[in-house]
């Protein structure tokens, strides 16, 4: 270790660190634009200048390697003037229009001027005007005059994506980052430029325009695009997700996600398709009814059959919670060891980043909450032949489109009963006898456990009808508290849906069941108790970065409930 000292601290440091690097590790913030730790040093912003002791000048704490004694100053005088003149030299062609900029109220420029810029310009000349509005790809948009060249988008295309088409062409005021002739910026992960751009140069034309920073509120999630589980933030505006953003977790996805969970995966959280409540096929229309009378129905229905007639279809796109008790009401209240799920693997359509060909989030959680076959049961091949030679004739699915599967889109019109759990009428929906309007991922509290054995949490972003805010912990902006009441189609904000595990439980319970879930907590300490590879978590310990359960290699039935 290298003993060094940083505004009259001493710290013990590692030697192979650079001054920025030991400065964040001890909690002081150097002003930087251009680096990143996942990024190569570049060293062209001159924003991180600090002085050290018996070097001449100024150094770029970026590139600067600390060494046995060293002295560094990051709020001397000489520094405090070189911030104020590299603040004043980026800011002389930038066209100051933070008003309509996407960045604005996120934006290192922004802030900076604040904290380190003398407040006025002695430039008074015309600025350099350079292209707006360049579709850089499918997915970004560039406006060259905000760019401060900092080179981080052209450094994560070569080094991360590894899609070197970005370059910077032309020299001194008059530079201008574009792609190479005839090519695009592209590949599966391009988004992340939004992020790593420090001003509002690079925005997202999916997001672009649609709402201030300070006009959303921003929940801690996950990405349910595949069994990577990409920790993310879901910004939500008017109890409507306006875009997702990756948020850090070295052991999961580091800063990064990809673009399709980025755009693909909440928008039918918004949809007007949504359930606004359970329905009920009535003279072969599905008609929508209370909860209780819904409830009833499944009840009444279901008593109608004997317990090998009965299948369950669990969903490794539901939560461990939700699967956790799916799976003891068809065991404990349904008596059927027909229990299973269907597996979503698109072979060929995974790297060696982020992207998994498994393009669901639980598959794992929940073969840990116990949706598989029980000792005489049928996995899904055998379900699905069971509904076909008439000897499975209910059918209850958790939270999955089963009908896209070609086996099971044949097989639906056998069933004399069919159950499902949506938050929209999708296939499977559209085919049932009873449908029950469940929340989405971004309506609830749960957990995921992703192909990697990580537990994480997934919180309310999105309000419900059935949802008390006070008691989910719900957050909320300063827009949403004076929204209106009816979405874009006119249909109310707040839908009608509840987490399945709390239909789950009042089913069970009024087929003389006794579970006693007051929260999806409640659930969790039930499985934590119960389930070997979860023991001792709780939501507390999860936190923010989730828990590793187990080498994934060790998942198998015995161990997972051992």
């Amino acid at each position: 270790m290298a003993k060094i000292t940083i505004d009259g601290k001493e710290f013990d440091v590692d030697p192979k660190l650079t001054v920025i690097q030991a400065a964040e590790q001890n909690g002081i913030e150097i002003p930087h634009f251009c680096w990143h730790s996942k990024l190569s040093v570049s060293g062209n912003c001159r924003m991180c200048l600090v002085e050290v002791e018996k070097m001449p000048k100024l150094a770029i704490s970026c590139a600067t390697q600390v060494t046995e004694g060293m002295v560094v100053k990051t709020q001397s005088d000489r520094v405090l003037q070189a911030r104020k003149a590299v603040m004043e030299f980026l800011l002389i062609n930038h066209p100051l229009d933070c008003p309509i900029c996407d960045e604005a109220g996120e934006c290192k420029l922004q802030d900076y001027s604040y904290k380190h810029s003398i407040g006025y310009s002695r430039f008074d000349e015309n600025k350099v005007h350079k292209p707006k509005r360049v579709e850089l790809g499918p997915n970004v948009m560039l406006d060259v005059e905000r760019c401060i060249m900092c080179s981080r988008c052209i450094r994560f295309s070569d080094e991360i994506a590894h899609q070197p088409v970005l370059t910077f062409t032309q020299r001194g005021t008059h530079v201008v980052l574009t792609t190479f002739p005839g090519t695009k910026l592209d590949n599966p992960y391009a988004m992340n430029v939004i992020e790593l751009c420090p001003v509002g140069a690079l925005t997202s034309r999916d997001f672009r325009f649609r709402s201030r920073v300070w006009e959303m509120s921003s929940t801690e999630s996950i990405c349910i695009g595949c069994s990577r589980g990409c920790n993310t933030y879901a910004w939500v505006r008017q109890n409507e997700v306006l875009r997702l953003t990756p948020r850090l977790n070295e052991g999961v996805n580091s800063y990064w996600m990809c673009d399709a969970g980025r755009l693909n995966t909440f928008k039918f959280v918004n949809s007007k398709d949504r359930l606004n409540g359970p329905l009920v096929r009535k003279d072969n229309e599905l008609v929508e009814v209370g909860w209780d009378e819904a409830i009833a129905r499944v009840v009444s229905e279901l008593k109608g059959f004997k317990k090998s007639e009965i299948a369950g279809i669990g969903s490794p796109f539901a939560t461990n919670e939700d699967n956790y008790v799916f799976q003891k009401v068809m065991r404990e209240v349904l008596g059927t060891k027909n229990v299973d799920f269907v597996s979503h693997i698109q072979e060929g359509d995974e790297d060696d980043f982020l992207i998994r060909s498994d393009k669901t989030p639980n598959s794992t959680g929940a073969r840990i909450a116990g949706v598989r076959p029980g000792e005489g049961g049928l996995d899904v091949t055998k379900i699905i032949s069971g509904i076909v030679d008439g000897t499975i004739k209910a059918l209850y699915v958790l939270e999955d489109d089963i009908a896209q599967d070609p086996g099971f889109a044949a097989a639906l019109e056998n069933l004399q009963l069919l159950v499902v759990h949506s938050p929209v009428l999708n296939k499977t929906a559209e085919a049932a006898d009873v449908v029950l309007s469940c929340s989405t991922y971004a309506e609830k509290n749960g957990t995921f456990t992703n192909f990697l054995g990580h537990t994480q949490r997934i919180r309310p972003a999105v309000a419900t009808q059935e949802q008390d805010r006070a008691r989910d912990g719900f957050a909320m902006s300063r827009w949403d508290k004076f929204a209106s009441q009816n979405d874009r189609w006119g249909r109310p904000i707040k839908k009608d849906a509840r987490p399945s595990w709390r239909i789950l439980t009042a089913l069970a319970n009024a087929m003389g069941a006794k579970l006693r879930y007051a929260s999806s907590e409640d659930v969790f300490k039930e499985m934590s108790e119960r389930i070997g590879t979860l023991r001792g978590m709780t939501y507390l310990r999860l936190g923010s970065l989730g828990q590793k359960v187990t080498e994934v290699e060790k998942l198998t039935p015995q161990a997972i409930s051992a």
